[in-house]
């Protein structure tokens, strides 16, 4: 990179990306529902809404009829997952090799960023937890504009950076990310360990899906026509 060209921008997805939360997610979801008297959604239908905004996912999962309590099981769901991640069992794991790669990324000069539908709390709550606040340069959550897949927060990442459509990638394990990224005018990584199936990210214009972690910092390389 010369000293007047664009950044090199990398955002990644949380949920389904960095960290395996779906056992909180889907618990939170679980408690939010009952608590309104509603029979719980299936497991694989609250890990399909992941990446949407709260609103959206729940108005998606309420039985035909309930959509008067939208704002209800919002609001329990909020207070579910914060407790949940109060307690001293609560896990969430990174994905093997989270660490090694960012770091690995962050030496080659490149900006790292998150875009998620988490909360704002939600997501330092994260990162706290991992110690990773200190590899991120842009946090892009629900609290800070529409969520994906409207382009809005992967845009102001950009911004933010001194990027372009052409120095950023997105990563993500849903096809939320991936259309996100589309719509930005970026190439969308799509990832194989998350919450949406391969073949589907890549319909939605994943431009490669990575395997494990570990296979990212070779596909970033590659596609910028740089060494791994």
């Amino acid at each position: 990179m010369t000293q007047n060209s664009p950044n090199r921008l990398v955002v990644f997805d949380c949920d389904g990306t960095l960290v395996d939360s779906q056992h909180a997610i889907v618990e939170a979801m679980k408690t939010a529902f009952r608590h309104h008297a509603l029979a719980e959604p299936p497991a694989e239908a609250t890990r399909r809404t992941v990446g949407l905004p709260l609103g959206e996912a729940v108005g998606r999962l309420l039985p035909a009829g309930a959509q008067d309590k939208l704002d209800g099981v919002v609001a329990q769901y909020k207070e579910a997952a914060y407790i949940l991640r109060q307690q001293p069992e609560h896990e969430e794991p990174l994905y093997p090799g989270v660490v090694q790669v960012l770091q690995s990324l962050l030496s080659k000069g490149y900006y790292l960023g998150v875009a998620t539908g988490k909360s704002r709390r939600g997501l330092q709550a994260t990162l706290e937890r991992h110690a990773l606040h200190d590899h991120f340069i842009t946090l892009k959550t629900a609290d800070d504009g529409p969520g994906k897949p409207n382009p809005d927060i992967l845009q102001d990442a950009m911004a933010e950076t001194g990027a372009v459509p052409e120095t950023t990638l997105m990563i993500g394990d849903t096809t939320f990310d991936i259309v996100m990224a589309v719509r930005a005018r970026a190439q969308a990584i799509g990832v194989a360990w998350g919450y949406h199936a391969p073949e589907e990210l890549t319909a939605a214009g994943a431009v490669h899906v990575a395997g494990t972690f570990t296979d990212l910092p070779a596909v970033i390389a590659g596609l910028w026509g740089e060494a791994s």
